[in-house]
């Protein structure tokens, strides 16, 4: 998911490591594939267990102990991106008195926002409980400045299904990038966020596994070509890379 978080950044093409913030760093396994890409990277977590793992793996970024809902203080402008995987629906959760959800994602939003340069671009991979969460969280990164929106890579699928908020500091006018799609969907089916958490909407049929979803040959092909600009050395395309595997198996 952090690959396709890198994905969804969208920098632009060629050589250059940006600065990026990792949100909910967990154990560092996020980092690593940031270390991988070539980037530099900061990351926090509240949970100590975690950051002591990803000490202990001697994690190339710099990691420290924070509650992002506390908000942040990096220097304006200090980052070029930032990123967070399976973190941010935590600040939805009312468990203590105190943790008032609106209040918190106010707080951190207008951290990131301020300690994003000019132009600068987040993804967040979450899982929310419903609509009404992803309104919550999308319209108030809005309110604090953000240009974007939530991007559903495989909407119909009950396991592929990921979701995205995509966001960016500059232009009123930014898009948020395509959704990945399963070879029987249409773009018309990929951006609503209706019927979260519901079963509403899910038809015979339309289930797919993520595997064969999303590892199809142009999505190889893809991946390859990032680890060969990498330095990584890749085999050779065959007539068989990311062809479909047939049930039959003669009886």
């Amino acid at each position: 998911m952090t690959e396709r978080a890198i994905e969804l950044l969208q920098f632009p093409d060629g050589p250059g490591s940006q600065y990026i913030l990792d949100i909910g760093c967990g154990s560092g396994l996020s980092g690593e594939v940031l270390s991988e890409a070539g980037h530099q990277w900061v990351g926090f977590d509240i949970s100590t267990a975690m950051l002591e793992i990803a000490i202990d793996n001697e994690v190339e970024g710099d990691v420290l102990l924070h509650d992002a809902g506390q908000g942040f203080h990096f220097r304006p402008g200090t980052f070029d991106a930032a990123v967070s995987i399976s973190a941010i629906q935590w600040l939805c959760n009312a468990d203590k008195r105190d943790n008032v959800p609106y209040r918190r994602l106010m707080v951190f939003f207008q951290s990131l926002y301020t300690c994003l340069r000019r132009g600068g671009r987040a993804v967040f991979q979450f899982y929310p409980e419903s609509a009404a969460q992803v309104e919550m969280i999308t319209s108030t990164a809005i309110r604090c400045g953000f240009n974007g929106g939530t991007v559903i890579d495989f909407p119909n699928s009950s396991k592929a299904k990921k979701y995205f908020l995509t966001l960016h500091t500059g232009a009123a006018d930014y898009k948020p990038p395509e959704p990945l799609l399963a070879e029987h969907e249409s773009a018309q089916q990929s951006s609503t966020v209706d019927n979260i958490g519901t079963k509403k909407g899910k038809r015979k049929g339309q289930r797919k596994d993520f595997q064969t979803a999303m590892k199809n040959r142009d999505w190889i092909k893809a991946k390859k070509e990032r680890q060969v600009r990498r330095g990584k050395q890749m085999g050779a395309d065959s007539k068989f890379t990311g062809r479909k595997r047939s049930n039959n198996r003669g009886f």
